[in-house]
């Protein structure tokens, strides 16, 4: 399996409680995200999520689709949320969450994952750097989203 390590950083002119109440709220990510084509929940877990597990759809900038479940681990409201995925790829995902003003926030995703499609493996010593293009377009398609979901 190759071995992926994304960070990416988003600024929003919004107060951090309004950007997790969107985060947070995965099942309504298809609505906002241009890269999520589904979500569906397989298991509710607890009041915080922690145990929850979905399985998402996530639409490429390149030609392909990639379907993963996802398991959150760790809650803490306003700080952060972990997860693991597990799929066609598999590995952990951690977003966090700064107040930076009353009106800004800054939020961090960490994306630390290895492939498990045989093809993406094989291809991974020539197209690391078109993966990880897409990576970057898929979550500036979330920033964008984002934006424009709390600009309403």
């Amino acid at each position: 399996m190759s071995e992926y390590e994304f960070v990416t950083v988003w600024n929003i002119d919004a107060p951090v409680e309004r950007v997790w109440d969107v985060i947070e709220n995965a099942d309504a990510w298809p609505e906002w995200w241009k890269g999520v084509l589904s979500v569906t929940e397989l298991e509710k877990g607890g009041d915080n999520g922690v145990g929850s597990i979905r399985r998402t759809v996530w639409r490429s900038a390149l030609p392909y689709k990639l379907e993963f479940d996802g398991e959150v681990l760790r809650v803490e409201r306003l700080k952060l949320i972990e997860a693991r995925a597990f799929g066609e790829l598999d590995g952990h995902g951690l977003w966090q969450f700064e107040a930076v003003s009353d009106d800004r926030a800054r939020v961090q995703y960490d994306w630390r994952v290895k492939t498990t499609k045989a093809w993406m493996n094989l291809l991974a010593p020539v197209a690391r750097p078109f993966f990880r293009w897409n990576h970057d377009t898929i979550m500036s398609w979330g920033e964008e989203g984002l934006k424009e979901r709390l600009a309403r």
